[in-house]
């Protein structure tokens, strides 16, 4: 598959991005918002296109076109406030899966966040960040993309270990960031995920195993 990341300069974004590196199977391409970073990806042997999230759904259309899955794992950080959040983590996701319906992508994952699709599970302190996801994601499950919705646990910078719980779950837990991209990698071409969407935690399950249960 040739798979365009979308937030490959995020922290899940550039495990995922060295994973599709290494990958016999797939292609990454990284979308990014700056030149910079785009030469960034490419010194490491990497390909990088500039596009923003902002622009319209033609343009993003026009990126798209000649790939085969689409990753979303943007966002606006912690560090911006909630109209970022609103036009990132919502209206930037929901136009990107506009743009990969019309640009013929098939195929698209969404990082999406813990419980984003029970309101009374929500964080009452980013609650605006958990309906600017749970949105973006009934969007894609409502679109005619063969998707998948990996909501993953509190974030962490510890070395992945491989093993993870996924499935509906309520008792909030830690994974690190390595095992989301990991697991969104194995995502691609797993049936089982096609049309799911499930929270993730570390846990004692190998991830192509875990993927196969949920």
């Amino acid at each position: 598959m040739k798979v365009l990341v979308v937030g490959s300069n995020g922290q899940i974004g550039r495990h995922i991005m060295n994973l599709l590196k290494e990958s016999k199977d797939h292609t990454g391409v990284a979308m990014v918002r700056k030149g910079e970073q785009a030469e960034a990806f490419r010194e490491k042997g990497m390909e990088a296109i500039v596009a923003d999230l902002e622009n319209s759904v033609k343009d993003l259309a026009e990126v798209m076109k000649g790939y085969d899955a689409v990753i979303f794992t943007a966002g606006s950080g912690g560090h911006t406030g909630a109209d970022k959040t609103l036009l990132i983590d919502l209206d930037g996701a929901v136009k990107t899966v506009e743009a990969a319906e019309k640009a013929r992508v098939n195929r698209f994952i969404m990082v999406s966040a813990f419980q984003a699709n029970n309101r009374e599970n929500w964080n009452s302190k980013i609650k605006h960040y958990y309906a600017a996801k749970h949105y973006a994601d009934r969007a894609l499950m409502q679109s005619g993309l063969t998707y998948t919705i990996v909501r993953p646990g509190g974030l962490v910078n510890e070395t992945g270990t491989g093993k993870v719980s996924a499935g509906e779950m309520t008792e909030r837990a830690t994974v690190p960031r390595e095992d989301v991209a990991k697991t969104v990698v194995e995502c691609l071409q797993e049936a089982h995920t096609y049309n799911r969407s499930f929270d993730l935690v570390s846990g004692d399950t190998p991830i192509e195993e875990a993927l196969i249960r949920i």
